[in-house]
């Protein structure tokens, strides 16, 4: 073997070496650039579907939870509660949720897969503050007239008990009822539409 041969040998592999340590090199220096454009592990939950358990909650309890950076709001209506929805219709702006923002299967006077448990998206319709749930009835701040729902102390827009806006306030639409869907008895998935089936039972 000639020396020219070995010397063109040893360019190559000098050359390919060179390539590869400065390939290897220039990924290491720009991984932490690559890897911050990527979502954040909670950027990548931030969307996903929140599966809440129900079965501890008392009657007229309401819980508090983050879906999509919107309150989320679950309230468990004993049946007086729900009794009184009907009665309400004269007084709102909307009771058939025919204008307002919310999936198909709220289009009922409870606004709700079932009457008991009422879920809706915790910000006012007007501004975009967030109501208060005045589950009382007659209070001295509200009058006699009312028979519980929600407050916004922003602006004075009222809602009843199934998230439904009065006449004549600011706001001009029904609280939005999320996407969600009765994973068990006890057991709401908040983010998820709800089947044919789930639908039928």
């Amino acid at each position: 073997m000639s020396e020219h041969e070995v010397d063109a040998g040893r360019r190559r592999f000098l050359t390919a070496s060179t390539t590869l340590v400065g390939g290897t090199g220039a990924v290491v220096a720009l991984w932490p650039f690559v890897a911050s454009m990527a979502p954040s592990a909670s950027a990548r939950t931030a969307g996903a579907p929140v599966e809440v358990d129900v079965s501890r909650m008392e009657w007229g309890q309401k819980i508090d939870l983050i879906w999509r950076k919107q309150p989320i709001w679950i309230i468990r209506r004993p049946p007086e509660m729900v009794d009184v929805l009907p009665e309400e219709a004269d007084y709102l702006r909307d009771p058939h949720s025919e204008q307002s923002d919310q999936p198909t299967f709220a289009q009922n006077s409870h606004r709700s897969l079932r009457p008991e448990f009422l879920v809706l998206v915790g910000v006012c319709t007007h501004l975009g503050c967030n109501p208060m749930y005045r589950p009382d009835i007659a209070p001295e701040d509200l009058g006699s007239d009312w028979q519980g729902g929600f407050f916004c102390a922003c602006h004075g827009s009222r809602f009843d008990l199934a998230g439904r806006v009065y006449a004549n306030v600011p706001a001009n639409a029904n609280l939005k009822v999320p996407p969600y869907r009765f994973v068990s008895d006890s057991r709401i998935l908040i983010g998820e539409m709800p089947t044919e089936e789930d639908l039928a039972t």
